[in-house]
């Protein structure tokens, strides 16, 4: 029997994706540290009062509300890198079937 070469390369070359199950619980996370982050944030500026406004000019005091806005400014952006891959991936499969079935009826 022949080899099928395009069967061949296209099992080699087909990108592996983790399990939808592993997205989701990233996603889970990322989401989880982000409402965290807000909550952290809106305690902290509801638990300041004049004298600690005065203290603020202090970097020392930086310290949790920086903190915070890091992680969930990461884990922000994190989320919505995951959803524009996930819509890159959804328009390149269509794309990449597009070029495949246009080179298959040339042939």
């Amino acid at each position: 029997g022949g080899w099928d070469v395009e069967a061949l390369l296209s099992d080699a070359l087909r990108p592996v994706e983790p399990p939808d199950r592993l997205s989701t619980r990233l996603e889970g996370a990322l989401a989880a540290v982000t409402a965290a982050a807000a909550t952290d944030l809106s305690a902290w500026a509801e638990e300041l009062e004049e004298s600690e406004l005065h203290a603020l000019k202090d970097p020392r005091n930086w310290v949790r509300p920086v903190i915070a806005l890091s992680a969930g400014g990461v884990a922000t952006g994190a989320l919505v890198l995951l959803e524009l891959r996930r819509r890159g991936k959804r328009k390149s499969e269509s794309g990449l079937r597009a070029i495949s079935n246009s080179v298959r009826d040339r042939f």
